[in-house]
């Protein structure tokens, strides 16, 4: 199997593109599977072959230290338009090369643009962002021509993409949910929240992911016995209000054993074409209730009130951080939401294994 991707942490330390390498590491545990992986360079699981030339690899890394593919083409627009061509031409050289490959595990639409017209069966994954590449005009057309002659499973990471999905390409691919895993380690954690409350919100901060925090936030958090913390890189220039913790970007690690722990729960308003944003599944793992602005990937995620809570406003927001700092309705939402995860996405293992059915699915046609 080859496995593409234009994201790939330099170490587990490494935040960018984390999850990418959690879905390596457990698809090369599996014995079905002979793993290739072309990707920017970073710990490679033990049984994979790196498929990258040397001057791919120095490229790729170039890409990850200038944020990404998706980063820079939001903001560079029409003058950052040499990357990703360049990126192209590389996907095709690597396409042409890679010939005794059984199936292709291609992440994100976009790197599935110049395959060559054969009949190699390709899963492809879909992020939110892949949504909003399919707005570009003859984008949808030229998947269509990749798609036809070829065996297709097109996998989102949330159920709210399928139906949009089999609307532009059900005629010519099968659209299944695959949800990621999630690691063991964040449902052991044991909370006790301390005073005053701390909510976090773990985000890059762009206008798109940051939303309504600051101006929702203000009359929740300024002066009240009450603290926000806010983790991530800044990959927009902007005011974070002296009444926010910033702390910059965090590790995992620190996370799960310094933060998590010890916070009332956590907090997103993104308004950003969000997939299935990972740091919600491992804070439900960890059984920290999450506050969410009503957008398709919050809405698809929580139960309102069961497990999270979802707000539309300021007055909203307030009173859901009210709510949940009641000891015993946030211990319940939280609880809750733990075993809606444990039920409906388990570990990285068991994400490897969905993709395997459908690598097995695609091999036996």
């Amino acid at each position: 199997m080859l496995m593409v991707s234009t994201s790939y942490p330099a170490d587990l330390g490494d935040w960018r593109g984390l999850f990418i390498r959690h879905v390596a590491d457990a698809l090369a545990r599996r014995r079905d599977i002979r793993l290739r992986l072309w990707s920017p360079p970073g710990e490679m699981p033990a049984d994979a072959t790196y498929a990258a030339t040397p001057d791919e690899r120095r490229w790729l890394a170039q890409l990850m230290q200038a944020g990404g593919i998706a980063h820079l083409m939001r903001m560079r627009g029409a003058r950052g338009l040499g990357t990703p061509l360049q990126l192209l031409r590389m996907l095709r050289s690597l396409y042409q090369r890679e010939r005794d490959i059984d199936v292709l595990h291609v992440n994100w639409l976009q790197n599935a643009l110049v395959l060559p017209c054969n009949a190699t069966p390709l899963l492809v994954t879909v992020l939110g962002t892949d949504l909003a590449l399919l707005r570009l005009p003859g984008m949808e057309a030229l998947l269509r021509r990749v798609f036809r002659g070829r065996r297709v499973f097109i996998c989102p990471n949330a159920a709210w993409m399928v139906p949009r999905l089999e609307r532009l390409f059900g005629d010519l691919a099968r659209v299944r949910h695959v949800p990621f895993g999630i690691d063991p380690r964040w449902y052991e954690v044991e909370r006790a929240p301390v005073t005053p409350s701390r909510w976090l919100c773990v985000s890059r901060l762009t206008a798109g992911k940051i939303g309504n925090l600051f101006s929702w936030g203000e009359a929740a958090f300024a002066g009240a016995n009450r603290e926000l913390h806010l983790f991530g890189p800044m990959q927009q220039s902007m005011v974070v209000p002296d009444w926010v913790h910033y702390h910059g970007a965090a590790s995992p690690d620190v996370l799960c054993n310094d933060w998590f722990p010890t916070a009332r729960g956590l907090v997103t308003l993104s308004v950003h074409a969000e997939g299935l944003p990972q740091v919600m599944l491992e804070a439900m793992a960890a059984t920290l209730p999450i506050v969410a602005s009503r957008i398709p990937a919050h809405e698809d995620l929580i139960r309102h009130g069961s497990t999270g809570w979802l707000c539309g406003g300021t007055d909203d927001f307030a009173a859901a951080l009210d709510a949940l700092e009641d000891d015993t309705r946030g211990r319940e939402i939280g609880e809750r939401a733990r075993e809606f995860v444990r039920a409906g996405v388990g570990t990285w293992d068991d994400c490897a294994a969905r993709y395997a059915d459908i690598h097995r699915e695609l091999v036996a046609s």
